[in-house]
């Protein structure tokens, strides 16, 4: 029965702990994203001149990149923690597929970037004028302006639609992750710091299920305490 208790209570910390993952993959991922885009120019079909100056901001930010996507997992397992028993299949599966193509997408257009500026210090030069820079560097950005954000748009209106229905938070929170995530899926390319839209609702909902989960204290006397 002691055992049993230990692992009640193990189960009911959890939360609270995992919440901060969304909000440690906000932090990551706006980081990443503004030493990109206040390193690299906004055009796909630039001359790569900034790869002289801009490495060392680039590389952090690819430095950050997978432990970003790590912290988003731990999100996605907190998010559906919180919807528990009432987790719907179709929207569980529309939420949790377009979530890891989210990381999916991010850790390919990374590597891809890492492999721009390995080949650019191997051979500056001719790496420039072969093309190579030109296809790569149009891949990261379709990558992460077009695919990866439609994902993230898809995600956050599935997981709107499950929050509409299941009160796991306000649903001022959910409307406002319904109009963010038309802002990725329709104006994605025309914006430069449009993607910033989705790890800022991210962080928003991490810190109302954290300070949620930090308020609710369990019951002493609950049902699994009980001898």
């Amino acid at each position: 029965m002691e055992q049993e208790k230990t692992l009640t209570r193990n189960r009911l910390k959890t939360p609270r702990a995992a919440a901060v993952a969304g909000i440690a993959f906000s932090l990551l991922y706006i980081t990443s994203l503004v030493l990109f885009r206040i390193s690299v120019p906004a055009d796909p079909q630039d001359a790569g001149t900034w790869l002289a100056g801009g490495k060392k901001a680039v590389n952090l930010a690819l430095y950050l990149l997978p432990f970003a996507g790590i912290a988003f997992l731990w999100f996605i397992g907190v998010l559906r923690d919180r919807i528990g028993v009432y987790e719907d299949r179709f929207f569980a599966t529309v939420f949790l597929g377009s979530g890891l193509l989210f990381v999916a997408m991010l850790f390919a257009s990374g590597a891809v970037a890492a492999g721009i500026l390995i080949s650019y210090s191997a051979t500056p030069d001719k790496f420039v004028e072969s093309g190579i820079y030109t296809f790569g560097r149009t891949v990261v950005y379709q990558i992460v302006n077009v695919y990866a954000m439609k994902m993230a748009g898809v995600f956050m209106i599935s997981i709107c639609t499950v929050a509409v229905r299941t009160k796991i938070f306000p649903q001022w929170i959910a409307f406002l992750g319904y109009a963010m995530a038309l802002l990725l899926l329709l104006s994605v390319g025309y914006f430069y710091w449009t993607p910033l839209a989705f790890p800022l609702w991210v962080l928003l909902v991490s810190t109302y299920i954290l300070l949620t989960n930090l308020r609710d204290k369990p019951n002493a006397a609950s049902p699994a305490d009980k001898p």
